[in-house]
């Protein structure tokens, strides 16, 4: 951000309770409830299969003791039932009992096995959709943002939100889904066929649960405050790297990569102690499972051997047992899967809030109702404004601010650095609102228009401008996505840039490469101001755009302005005098207050800043004559 503005002082994110921000996010499921409904529908079909499968089992060792013994004590009646079924009242077969039972076996495996393939389909369907939608509200609310929203969340911490916090909701979505469905079906319907095998039985295993879930409970409400804090040590990790990457060509020529190196390992360590603190927590989730679960078994086994022994069989049979068994295997698979869920859910939680809190922010700056969309011309005026970045900023960053510029004027300002120059210009296309007072263009008040109406008419050229990777004429068609190649050719001219594009063996469609890195500041300035000039904007805002070209180069900038485009408004932010010194007004700021405007020869004469700035700049020049 350009040194100009003054340091801001950030306004904590609001916070916001986790139901509404599930009731927020899932909002972004959209065209995806289909495959979200048919996910848990099929797992469900797949989960009363599989339970099937033991109670079979079951029919089948009772169907061949009835085999061997028709006339056996106390025989399983559906197995009876279903071999007369089969057989009628003729003598069972022992290899055609097997094959029948077989083959219901194979069956209900095949159908598990294919509606388990499509709750898997359609459960990565919905949760990649759904991901996908969040990456895309997300980034599509940060388009309306205004600075001051960005400033908010700062732009690491929105990768953040747009990427890992994302994949943590995904994973937790496709979770849900399917295995928070699987897992809990699976565990009431293994529940329900031990109840029918032996109630009794069942009653011991369900005597766990509670102990189980007041333990998770307890888990959670201790764990979730470090995965809260995990994510803002993300933003931190992603911020040191964001700034290292973009500022490599710095880092290498201080030397400084130990530094960095050292600033990064904090930040991925401080990520990786809370990582440990949290997971040192959540690992209790697995040891206590296992107790419950565990204590369970051995009380069942323990029981079912004495009623067996002790009954002979008449109160629960072998048979039986082993199909308990079935059931209470399914029924741990279930337990450990609703850990895991628990897990993801509850390191998502943190996520999901902040992702609800980019799609709530509402952007300060809108387009009102019933918008102006057009701008007579580039005619600017400031009324008594006063203007800070935040509410809660203790200092203003422009005061009492009156100033009117004619349309097709050019306008110089000059002051030292955080003085309020880039503050001053932001607000004429609204990047930012000023805090007090009104601010006029073309004679109606900026907030009258159509936001998209006002920016399309006022071009900003940065002494920081981004050139986007693609060829030179891409990059000119962000200024103007139909201009042709004459029009390109012609901007690049008045910005004197035809010139070095021509030594270029691909000329206009010479490859930049990210951020302009295989051109000079020079280079990537002047392209930048030929961008800006292909919009025709009726305000060219050049904000110290020309600090890394020549005087000479400067002049004839400035010039091709006089000639080509005079009934466009200019304001120039210079730190050198020549830039600015043929301009109609120049605009002198001290800490963000107007002291002085006038051409070059009134404020030579009269202002002592303009008059230091003047000697000091050309005091090389005057020794050297």
């Amino acid at each position: 951000m350009n040194s100009d503005k003054t340091a801001p002082q950030l306004n904590p994110t609001k916070t916001i309770g986790f139901f509404p921000a599930v009731k927020t996010v899932t909002k972004s499921i959209r065209e995806y409830k289909r495959p979200s409904l048919l996910a848990p529908f099929f797992v469900a079909i797949e989960v009363l299969l599989e339970c099937l499968i033991p109670y079979v089992m079951t029919l089948l060792l009772g169907a061949m003791q009835y085999v061997d013994t028709p006339t056996m004590a106390n025989p399983n009646p559906i197995s009876v039932n279903i071999i007369k079924l089969i057989f009628g009242s003729a003598q069972p077969n022992m290899l055609i009992t097997i094959l029948y039972f077989g083959l219901a076996l194979l069956l209900l495996a095949f159908l598990s096995l294919t509606f388990g393939a499509l709750s898997g389909k359609f459960c990565a369907i919905a949760s990649s959709g759904f991901a996908k939608n969040l990456r895309k509200d997300m980034y599509h609310k940060i388009q309306d943002f205004s600075f001051s929203n960005i400033d908010k969340f700062s732009s690491s911490s929105l990768i953040t939100r747009l990427t890992t916090d994302v994949t943590h909701v995904e994973m937790s979505y496709m979770m849900i889904i399917r295995t928070a469905i699987r897992s809990p079906f699976m565990l009431v319907t293994s529940m329900i066929m031990a109840f029918t095998i032996n109630s009794t039985m069942a009653l011991i295993f369900l005597c766990t649960t509670p102990i189980l879930a007041i333990g998770l409970a307890i888990i959670m409400s201790k764990a979730i405050p470090f995965f809260n804090r995990i994510f803002k040590r993300y933003d931190k990790m992603n911020e040191s790297v964001e700034e290292n990457i973009s500022g490599m060509r710095v880092v290498k020529s201080y030397v400084r990569e130990d530094y960095e190196k050292e600033k990064f390992n904090k930040a991925s360590e401080n990520v990786k102690n809370d990582f440990i603190k949290a997971e040192k927590i959540i690992a209790f989730n697995g040891p206590l499972m296992n107790f419950c679960v565990y204590a369970g078994l051995i009380a069942i086994y323990v029981v079912g051997s004495i009623l067996i022994i002790n009954t002979n069989q008449a109160f629960l049979k072998i048979t039986e047992l082993q199909s308990f068994m079935t059931y209470s295997f399914q029924m741990l698979m279930s337990l450990m899967m609703l850990s895991m869920i628990m897990v993801q859910i509850i390191m998502s939680t943190a996520s999901i809030k902040r992702i609800a809190e980019v799609i709530n922010e509402r952007p300060t700056i809108v387009t009102p109702e019933n918008a102006l969309k057009h701008v007579k011309n580039g005619s600017i005026e400031f009324k008594n404004v006063n203007f800070k970045y935040f509410e809660k900023a203790e200092k203003y960053a422009l005061k009492d601010i009156d100033l009117k510029i004619e349309s097709g004027q050019t306008i110089g300002i000059i002051g030292s650095t955080g003085t309020g120059k880039t503050s001053l210009v932001q607000l004429i296309p609204r990047l930012y609102d000023a805090t007090l007072g009104e601010v006029f263009v073309g004679g109606i008040n900026i907030k009258e228009y159509d936001l998209d109406t006002l920016r399309n008419s006022v071009a900003m050229v940065l002494q920081k401008n981004v050139l986007f990777s693609g060829t030179i004429k891409d990059n000119m068609r962000w200024g103007n996505k139909n201009a042709t190649d004459e029009e390109i050719i012609e901007a690049c001219k008045l910005a004197q840039a035809d010139e070095f594009i021509q030594n270029f063996p691909e000329k206009y469609n010479h490859y930049i490469e990210q951020g302009g890195v295989n051109v000079s500041g020079g280079q990537k300035q002047r392209l930048c101001i030929a961008r800006a000039l292909l919009k025709k904007p009726k305000i060219l805002i050049l904000d110290d755009s020309t600090s890394a070209v020549d005087t000479k180069t400067d002049a004839l900038i400035r010039k091709s302005f006089r000639e080509y485009i005079p009934e466009t408004t200019k304001i120039i932010i210079a730190q050198r005098i020549a830039s600015v010194q043929d301009a109609d007004k120049i605009v002198i700021l001290d800490k963000g207050t107007i002291v002085a405007v006038g051409n070059h020869e009134q404020l030579l004469s009269s202002n002592e800043i303009y008059q230091e700035l003047y000697y000091s700049q050309n005091k090389a020049g005057d020794n050297n004559g």
